[in-house]
């Protein structure tokens, strides 16, 4: 019986600055070769969750799978490392298909920024005084006043982070949803966020921007002196994450649920 042919054979591998991360890279690259990523059928991050989402950005426009292995610190986006039975791992991961957030951010000066989140879209006083915002979803007022420290709208694969430090719900990595999440809310004192579907458009508009300027942030990409952020889910834009098959993000996301 002929020898299936393995999807994943060639395969490229980036590395953040921590010696432990490249000197893995190094010993990777000698059992399993270093092929550039325009001709990889996959990328090996090997890292943290940071250097996760700098390879999904940089990759962003490819749709090259990524596949972490963790290196780093927290490490909730990669797998276990390993360095035996890589190509094995490869081809029996599942792949899980998520798309980024976009942000259209107008500054003071009427200068509009794009940038994309794959965790979260943020904003966020600049100063001692409290950010007062407004926020709008598909045309309809919906917060007419909220003054707070920021506030902050998750996709899934980013709920379990900054999200959750803010008392952010976790969403299912499947739920078509987005969370909508204050960070200390002074008033209203009660509002906790919401749920609100994938599909929407949500702008927040910067009441009293000179008094009380406010940055904006996708992932790593801040703007300063914002006066009004759109955000809805990049629907062109699909990014494809690896994961073992007994740890998938599916299962990660769940699990983080039960954590006490």
């Amino acid at each position: 019986m002929p020898k299936e042919k393995l999807k994943f054979e060639r395969i490229a591998f980036v590395a953040s600055d921590v010696p432990e991360a490249q000197d893995a890279r190094t010993r990777l690259a000698k059992l399993y070769g270093d092929a550039k990523p325009d001709k990889a059928d996959a990328i090996v991050a090997l890292g943290g969750d940071g250097l996760m989402l700098q390879t999904l950005h940089r990759f962003i426009n490819d749709k090259i799978p990524i596949y972490g292995m963790n290196r780093g610190s927290v490490g909730f986006l990669m797998n276990d490392y390993r360095e035996d039975d890589l190509l094995q791992r490869l081809n029996a991961a599942e792949i899980s298909r998520i798309h980024p957030l976009s942000m259209v951010a107008t500054d003071s000066t009427g200068k509009a920024h794009k940038g994309l989140a794959i965790n979260e879209v943020s904003l966020f006083r600049e100063r001692y005084q409290a950010a007062k915002l407004q926020i709008s979803i598909d045309g309809v007022l919906r917060m007419e006043e909220l003054i707070c420290d920021g506030v902050l709208v998750a996709t899934p694969a980013g709920s379990t982070a900054y999200n959750l430090s803010a008392h952010g719900p976790i969403l299912p990595i499947k739920a078509p949803l987005l969370a909508l999440t204050p960070i200390s809310p002074f008033r209203p004192r009660r509002w906790r966020g919401a749920l609100v579907p994938n599909k929407v458009h949500i702008v927040i508009e910067v009441l009293e921007n000179v008094k009380r300027p406010v940055s904006a942030v996708a992932d790593h990409f801040e703007i300063r002196d914002v006066v009004r952020v759109e955000i809805e889910k990049a629907r062109t834009i699909e990014l494809f994450m690896m994961f073992d098959r007994d740890h998938g993000l599916e299962e990660r996301v769940l699990s983080e649920q039960f954590r006490y």
